[in-house]
């Protein structure tokens, strides 16, 4: 069974139009919750689910935007670092969603690279 406990970081689409979102999830056993940021007006907002083997399904309840909940469902890589699949509101909409694990490592790595890095310059002759 997959491990999603920590931080993720993934884009949704609904009619063409992608949002950004950080996500947060323990994990328990099968049992999934945690809450979601999405990058517009709707905000914050929890999440309950399960993950059985490499699928994961989980419902997202907006904190005070919408009062529609949101059901996710997907599959899970078999690194255990990213995620896709399909959202769906009721009969009305759905779209697909993707997310990456994110992490302390990074910012580390980021920083790795940068050192790797020769500083731009120009030689005067």
């Amino acid at each position: 069974m997959a491990d999603l406990s920590g931080t993720w970081l993934g884009t949704y689409w609904q009619e063409g139009i992608p949002t950004r979102f950080e996500a947060v999830f323990i994990q328990s056993g099968n049992s999934l919750s945690g809450n979601i940021l999405d990058d517009n007006f709707l905000g914050e907002a929890q999440l309950n689910g399960e993950v059985i083997g490499r699928r994961i399904s989980f419902t997202k309840s907006y904190l005070t935007t919408s009062p529609d909940p949101v059901k996710y469902v997907g599959t899970i890589s078999e690194d255990e670092n990213y995620m896709q699949g399909e959202w769906k509101i009721s009969k009305h909409y759905s779209g697909s969603w993707e997310a990456r694990r994110s992490g302390e490592s990074l910012t580390a790595e980021l920083l790795t690279r940068l050192a790797k890095q020769e500083p731009i310059g120009f030689k005067v002759r």
